[in-house]
């Protein structure tokens, strides 16, 4: 069965955390979608300035996590900053935990994960610059390049891509988790 991957991103995401894990998935033979708030374009932060453009897939309106095997949250700054503000973002994130499904993040993905209220409780890493914001939404942070919790992947900034990519690769072959859950 062919797997199908969420990757949920908008304009200012960090280019390198959507194309790494996207290209990583797609040479295991998973489908690979970017999932937005909207239809079209979005572009690309890369480092210190906008990059390239990538074509949205769909629409939040036009799917749900029951739609998917696994969900990947690339950072950035602008990106998570905007998806925590959007409900429907939020709700989609919510559902993949509730579904026992494998989600990654990295970077400061984690800001929407604080807002869709599924860190608590949960040992994750993260762009350090978030940290006190992880603890206090009641999270273990630890400083790893990746961070595993039933079926909940994190890591902490590009560099860490090669882990992040193999892990997430390893979860979604797994399948869903049992303790997996909002």
């Amino acid at each position: 069965m062919e797997k199908r991957i969420a990757i949920l991103a908008t304009n200012g995401f960090e280019e390198s955390e959507l194309k790494s894990p996207k290209e990583a998935m797609e040479k295991e033979g998973f489908k690979v979608d970017i999932v937005s708030l909207e239809k079209g374009k979005i572009k690309a932060w890369d480092g210190d300035h906008w990059s390239k453009e990538y074509d949205v897939d769909y629409s939040l309106s036009e799917v749900s996590a029951k739609d998917y095997n696994a969900l990947v949250l690339p950072g950035g700054v602008i990106n998570p900053d905007k998806l925590r503000r959007s409900d429907e973002a939020l709700v989609f994130v919510r559902d993949f935990f509730k579904q026992s499904k494998p989600v990654g993040a990295i970077c400061h993905a984690a800001w929407t994960l604080i807002n869709a209220e599924v860190v608590k409780g949960r040992t994750m890493t993260s762009f350090n610059s978030i940290k006190k914001d992880l603890e206090n939404a009641g999270a273990l942070w630890v400083d790893k390049e990746v961070v595993v919790d039933e079926a909940f992947v994190t890591s902490r900034n590009p560099g860490d891509l090669p882990a992040f990519n193999a892990k997430m690769i390893e979860e979604i072959k797994e399948g869903k988790h049992d303790l997996q859950h909002a």
